[in-house]
C-alpha cells in the first residue's frame, strides 16, 4: 500500500482542501485590483479582513453543530458558501460589501477546514497510515496552480467577477465530491473530559497560530508587495502565492520524510528560521526576483509546522480525546486570520509593507527558540 492507497483514502478530504487552497489563492492573487476597485487604505483593508476572519472562527466552532444539522451535506454546503462569498467579493463595489462576502466565505472556509482535519484524524486513527502532510502539501499545490491560473487570466483581460465565478463552478464540483463526509464531531462548547491536555492544546495552538500568521501574511500580501512596492505586473504579482503554495507542497511532502531523521524540535525550528530569513530577503528585496526567492524560502520552511503541530498532537493524545483536541487546536490556529491582516495592514500603513515582512521574520524566530521546545517536551 503505497501513494496511490494513501489518494484513494483521502479522495474526499483532497477534494475540500483543494476547494478551500483554489478559493483563497484566487482571491489573493486578485487581491491587488480588488483592494483598489473598492479604494481601500492598507490599515482599512487590514480591519474589514479582521472582521471576516473573525467569523471564521466562530463558524469553526459551529462547525459541529453544522454537521449534526446537515449531516453528509455539511460539507459541500460550507464550501459553496467559500464560492458565493468570494464571488460576491469580486464584484463588491464598496469595502463594506467586501467585508461581507469575505465574511461568508470566510464563515465556510472556517467549516470546512474542521472538517477535512478531523475527518483525516479519524481516518489515520482507523488504517495507521499518515496522511496529514500529504493532504496539506497538495493542498498546497493546488493553491499554486490556481494562483498562476489567475495570474495568467488576468493578463488575458478577465475581470475579478468573471475568474471568480468560474472558481465558483469549481467549487461547486469539488463540494459534490465530499458529499457523505462525515467525522465524529467534537463538542467545542462541552467542558474537556478529565485527563484532557490543555497545557498541550495551547501550546500546539500556539505554534499553529504563528505558523498560520506566517502563511497567512504572505499569502496575503505577497502580491501587493510584489505589484505595488516592486512594480511587477499582474503575472509577477500572481508568483508570490504561487510560487509560495509550490514550495509549501514540495516541503509538506518531504516533512514526513525528513521528520525520519530529525527530531521533531531541531525541524520545527529549522522550519521557523528558514522562513524567517525568507521573509527577510523578501522584505529587503530591490527586485521581483529576489522577493520572489524569498517567498519561495519563506514557504518551503514554514511548510511542516501546522501538520507537523497537528500530527503531533494527534500521536500524544488517546484516541478518545484526539478529535476534541485537533479541533481546539485549529480553532486557536486559525486566530491568526483575524491577527495576520490588520497586523501587517496597520504595520503597512505606518511604516511599510517591507517593515511588515520583517515583523513577521523576528515573530517566527521567538516562537523557534521559545514555543516549539516547550511543545515538544510537553509531547514527549
Amino acid at each position: 500500500m503505497g501513494l496511490k492507497h494513501d489518494l484513494w483514502l483521502s479522495r474526499k478530504t483532497l477534494a475540500g482542501f483543494a476547494a478551500i487552497g483554489a478559493a483563497w489563492a484566487s482571491y489573493f492573487a486578485l487581491m491587488p485590483v480588488i483592494k483598489a476597485n473598492v479604494a481601500a487604505s492598507d490599515g482599512a483593508y487590514g480591519l474589514v479582513v479582521l472582521g471576516a476572519s473573525l467569523g471564521a472562527v466562530a463558524a469553526m466552532w459551529l462547525a459541529p453543530m453544522t454537521q449534526r444539522l446537515a449531516g453528509g451535506w455539511a460539507l459541500p454546503i460550507s464550501i459553496a458558501m467559500i464560492g458565493v462569498g468570494m464571488f460576491g467579493a469580486g464584484a463588491s463595489p464598496t469595502l463594506m460589501w467586501l467585508g461581507f462576502a469575505l465574511l461568508i466565505a470566510s464563515a465556510g472556509s472556517g467549516i470546512s477546514d474542521v472538517l477535512v482535519n478531523a475527518r483525516i484524524a479519524e481516518i489515520e486513527a482507523q488504517t495507521g497510515r499518515s496522511l496529514m502532510n500529504l493532504n496539506h502539501g497538495l493542498y498546497s499545490f493546488v493553491y499554486a496552480g490556481a494562483a498562476l491560473s489567475v495570474g495568467f487570466l488576468r493578463e488575458a483581460g478577465y475581470a475579478p467577477s468573471a475568474i471568480l465565478l468560474i472558481l465558483l463552478v469549481v467549487l461547486l464540483a469539488l463540494g459534490m465530491v465530499t458529499l457523505g463526509v462525515k467525522p465524529a464531531p467534537a463538542d467545542l462548547d462541552a467542558p474537556p473530559p478529565a485527563g484532557f491536555p490543555t497545557a498541550l492544546i495551547w501550546l500546539a495552538g500556539g505554534v499553529v497560530f504563528f505558523g498560520f500568521l506566517a502563511e497567512a501574511s504572505a499569502e496575503g500580501w505577497s502580491a501587493l508587495h510584489l505589484e505595488r512596492t516592486l512594480g511587477g505586473d499582474a503575472k509577477e504579482g500572481a508568483l508570490g502565492p504561487a510560487l509560495l503554495g509550490l514550495t509549501m507542497g514540495f516541503g509538506r511532502l518531504g516533512g514526513h520524510a525528513l521528520a525520519r531523521f530529525m527530531r521533531e524540535q531541531y525541524l520545527l525550528t529549522l522550519a521557523c528560521l528558514v522562513s524567517a530569513v525568507g521573509m527577510v530577503v523578501a522584505g529587503l528585496a530591490p527586485t521581483v526576483g529576489i522577493a520572489l526567492a524569498g517567498f519561495s524560502l519563506a514557504g518551503l520552511g514554514i511548510s511542516v509546522v501546522v501538520p507537523l503541530a497537528l500530527a503531533l498532537v494527534g500521536s500524544a493524545v488517546p484516541q478518545s480525546q484526539r478529535l476534541a483536541a485537533i479541533s481546539r487546536v485549529s480553532v486557536l490556529g486559525y486566530g491568526a486570520f483575524f491577527c495576520g491582516p490588520p497586523l501587517m495592514g496597520l504595520v503597512s500603513e505606518g511604516l511599510g509593507l517591507r517593515v511588515s515582512f520583517l515583523t513577521i521574520a523576528a515573530i517566527l524566530v521567538v516562537v523557534g527558540f521559545t514555543l516549539i521546545p516547550a511543545l515538544t517536551r510537553k509531547t514527549a
